[in-house]
């Protein structure tokens, strides 16, 4: 049943744990800001838009949500799929987009899919991750270096060509902004953990830069008020015009935009669940991701999701329950309202030394080379989606991901399964025997025994087959163990009813021993049994050595 966190956490709430999450809620609004105002303006929306998605989705995600301590608002990975919808569909798009996705996350949660989403292989979430990180990276060259490009190719390959071809351009002021800014968010914390540096460093560039231009006369740095209008009055909502073609044409990246956020808000609070000794409810989380992406873009916001650095955030100053959440919200909703005017002043080049900071963060370089120590399948499957995400984009990379890790897994699946062909079988490893024997049975010259270990799928069914069939040697009657086979698909049916009609044409008799209840029922249900007959299934190796011998007799 749907309860949000919020409810449990405010039975016995007290002064006590309201001052600590007051002081988490105070701090966490302070260190949301900068990353906001970057996150709006990488995804390509003005930076009041960043600050609106923080206010009214981190209000709800912490209302609705499933998590004590998660922390919602635009995150780094949304920022080339929001770029890419809004080059592609404009801002309208993007809304019905992100409305879309509320409901997608909406419906995964109340079909109870949360732990569904988090059976998505590692390797995937750091190839995706690892190359959203390269692209955050890449986009922020430009206003990093304060080269003077026009317009700046969307592709990766030619971006960077791109760059080279105008690095004569950059603007040494504008370095010195992003070098300063990127050393204050670097060293500060060394110092300091409680004192966000990245609301620190726009502090800081942002007077340097005013001296610059009020003492040195440079005019070359860029900043906010450059590039944008600033608006400190919170929109009214508005529904965006909605057509079935629009919808139709929006599918894919609303589901794109679900995923992910199902992805990171879920991986943000197990994170959180380990540092704080607590459980989420996943599904919950993701109704309450739903709810939040269903509401921002009413308000002009953008996708939204659980972010981890300020769930980090919150925890390590103290943040107890969803009440810091909120009150984090309404610190971002005080600022926008009473000092989002002098955001104009922020250079450029300072948000670029945040986001490269971000994409550092993101990257995950000790679990990209700690994989690609691991088995060939996670190195492939890493560095498939990796390229993939860089070259082309996410949704791409997903796809190719899972379907690369899904047939690798299915090989890895058909290799544990082999077929034996045993000449004596040892009693002390007879699981399904009721023997009288005290060492072992030796098998007639004239019976084969063939032993299936492990699922009998696909692989596994061609595997057995043509290992039943590549002897010369014609025996009276073949028994196939099937006492560690757990369960049998649709195509191991087929392989084995192939052997079956094969040794039949041949004179061959067959004989299962072993088989459990469940594969039992799957060959009854596929009417299996009239092919060999029901009393040629036997529960153990003793019964069907008798039943084999039975039927070579009759033969001679």
């Amino acid at each position: 049943m749907y309860k949000p966190k919020l409810l449990s956490c405010l039975k016995g709430y007290d002064k006590k744990t309201f001052s600590a999450d007051l002081m988490a809620g105070v701090i966490v609004g302070i260190v949301a800001l900068p990353l906001a105002i970057a996150f709006g303006i990488a995804s390509g929306v003005s930076p009041e838009k960043g600050i609106i998605t923080a206010i009214v989705a981190g209000l709800l995600i912490s209302v609705f949500g499933g998590s004590k301590v998660q922390i919602g608002g635009p995150t780094g990975a949304f920022i080339i799929i929001i770029y890419g919808i809004i080059e592609q569909y404009g801002l309208s798009g993007l809304s019905i987009a992100t409305l879309m996705a509320g409901v997608f996350l909406i419906l995964f949660g109340v079909l109870r899919l949360g732990t569904i989403i988090q059976y998505i292989p590692y390797p995937i979430v750091v190839g995706f991750t690892s190359g959203i990180a390269v692209t955050i990276f890449s986009t922020q060259m430009k206003d990093f270096f304060g080269l003077q490009i026009d317009k700046v190719p969307s592709d990766f390959i030619e971006k960077w060509i791109c760059y080279i071809q105008n690095i004569s351009s950059l603007d040494s002021w504008t370095v010195v902004i992003g070098v300063v800014s990127l050393l204050i968010i670097v060293l500060l914390p060394k110092l300091s953990k409680k004192i966000p540096g990245s609301l620190i460093a726009i502090i800081v560039t942002t007077i340097l830069a005013l001296l610059l231009k009020e003492y040195a006369g440079v005019q070359t740095i860029e900043t906010i008020g450059d590039r944008f209008s600033i608006s400190s009055e919170m929109p009214g909502a508005e529904v965006p015009a909605l057509s079935w073609t629009t919808l139709k044409g929006l599918v894919q990246p609303a589901l794109t935009i679900a995923m992910l956020g199902a992805i990171e808000s879920l991986l943000s609070a197990a994170v959180a669940d380990g540092v704080i000794g607590d459980r989420h409810n996943s599904n919950n989380e993701l109704i309450g991701q739903g709810i939040a992406n269903l509401v921002t873009p009413l308000f002009g916001g953008i996708p939204a999701t659980g972010a981890i650095a300020r769930t980090m955030t919150n925890i390590n100053n103290g943040g107890k329950t969803p009440v810091a959440g909120i009150i984090h919200a309404i610190v971002l909703l005080l600022i926008f309202l009473f000092l989002m005017p002098l955001a104009q002043y922020i250079p450029m080049a300072c948000l670029a030394g945040v986001l490269v900071v971000v994409s550092y963060n993101m990257c995950g370089i000790p679990s990209f080379l700690g994989i690609l120590r691991n088995p060939k399948s996670d190195v492939t499957v890493l560095l498939v989606t990796f390229f993939l995400t860089i070259i082309f984009d996410l949704t791409i990379a997903i796809e190719v991901g899972v379907v690369i890790a899904c047939l690798l897994f299915m090989r890895r699946m058909a290799e544990t399964s082999d077929v034996t062909v045993m000449k004596e079988i040892d009693i002390e490893e007879e699981s399904d025997l009721q023997s009288q024997h005290d060492e072992h049975i030796d098998v007639p010259d004239d019976i084969e025994v063939y032993e299936i270990n492990g699922p009998f799928f696909f692989g596994a069914g061609n595997k057995a087959e043509e290992v039943m069939t590549r002897f010369m040697k014609k025996p009276a009657v073949r028994i196939i163990r099937m006492r560690h086979v757990p369960f049998i698909d649709s195509t191991g049916i087929h392989n084995l009813s192939n052997i079956c009609i094969a040794s039949k044409q041949q004179g061959i008799d067959v004989v299962l021993s072993g088989v459990n209840p469940k594969v039992h029922a799957v060959l009854e249900k596929a009417h299996f049994y009239a092919l060999i007959g029901e009393d040629h299934i036997c529960p153990h190796i003793d019964i069907a050595l008798e039943k084999a011998k039975a039927l070579a007799a009759e033969k001679k």
